[in-house]
């Protein structure tokens, strides 16, 4: 009896399997030999980057890059993408502090009208996605530019809101300290770990990754879709918006549109970390090395004393390069 010639598929699969793996673990963790390379750079170029005040100045400066990032991995795990998260953090800064300086409110009801005004973001984008119709992209680009368009309107064409006088238990937010730990890092590492137990160890987590990897699919498997994904948005805005009302609270000031400066980062976090996992799929631990790698980078070219434009183009190259192994991780993931 003759054999049955080796199908194609297998064949090629079999082909593959000797420098396969090689290659995928090469791929996957080369960013993490890059971050540790560019860790060791920075150490032997400036004497204060392994400062203790140095590192805890880069674990303060990506709190709030965090929460945004974080915000956009669940968007993008469940399939989306949410180019709003800047103006609910911003919302959250802008609601919080115009509830007290012009509205009298007690800090902590300041504080629920600040979570309010990301939430109410999300909701937006919700409705625009879930009830309309409108493609994700489409409907968080023009919740972009009607909230940026709001700030300016309510803000007298864009003018900065002080609030020295600021009750010292909305200072504390961000401010105050445990046990020798800045609230702020608390409550970013409490929302992280929320985050984590969210996507990888429930049934929403798993419902939402399922709506990321193929919508149809999740949909015929019985997966209310819709009700998800008005979820995923409202929870993105949220989350922004707790980031909005830490930068009120430690600046005592709202600053105008300031939250689309963490869009970009945001994104580019997400990738970054999802480059990282065997599926390359949006996950929180991959995001938070993503934030911090962009955070080093960031105080790192600050310590080197270049000049702000050979900064800024290096910055914009290492991103790029770090963006383009994420592609290359992705891609060779889908075609295994």
């Amino acid at each position: 009896m003759t054999q049955a010639p080796t199908t194609l598929p297998a064949a090629a699969a079999a082909e593959e399997r000797p420098g396969s793996a090689l290659l995928g673990g090469l791929l996957r963790y080369a960013f993490l030999f890059a971050f540790a390379a560019m860790f060791v750079f920075f150490s032997l170029r400036t004497p204060t980057f392994l400062g203790g005040s140095n590192l805890l100045n880069i674990l303060q400066g990506s709190a709030l890059l965090t929460l945004v990032a974080l915000a956009l991995t669940v968007v993008v795990a469940a399939g989306g993408i949410d180019l709003s998260v800047g103006v609910a953090l911003d919302f959250g800064a802008w609601f919080s502090i115009v509830a007290m300086l012009s509205f009298g409110l007690p800090w902590p009801v300041a504080l629920l009208c600040g979570l309010a005004g990301g939430a109410l973001i999300g909701a937006v984008n919700a409705f625009l996605i879930v009830q309309l119709g409108v493609t994700p992209f489409l409907a968080t680009l023009g919740t972009f530019f009607i909230g940026r368009s709001a700030q300016l309107i309510g803000t007298n064409g864009g003018a900065n809101i002080n609030f020295r006088q600021m009750p010292e238990g909305f200072q504390a937010v961000a401010g105050g300290s445990a046990l020798g730990v800045s609230n702020q890092l608390v409550v970013v590492a409490v929302i992280a770990a929320l985050y984590y137990l969210l996507l990888n160890r429930s049934k929403y987590g798993a419902r939402i990754g399922a709506m990321g990897i193929q919508n149809s699919a999740a949909r015929v498997a019985g997966i209310p879709t819709r009700k998800y994904r008005a979820t995923v948005f409202v929870l993105a805005g949220l989350t922004a918006g707790v980031a909005g009302v830490l930068l009120s609270s430690d600046l005592r000031i709202y600053t105008p549109n300031a939250g689309f400066s963490y869009l970009l980062d945001g994104i580019a976090a997400v990738f970054i970390g999802a480059s990282m996992h065997r599926d390359s799929r949006p996950n929180v631990l991959g995001t938070i090395v993503g934030v911090l790698f962009l955070s080093t980078l960031r105080v790192g070219l600050d310590l080197l004393g270049l000049d702000f434009n050979v900064k800024a183009a290096l910055n914009g190259i290492v991103l790029l390069a770090a963006l383009v192994l994420a592609y290359a991780v992705s891609k060779r993931a889908r075609r295994t």
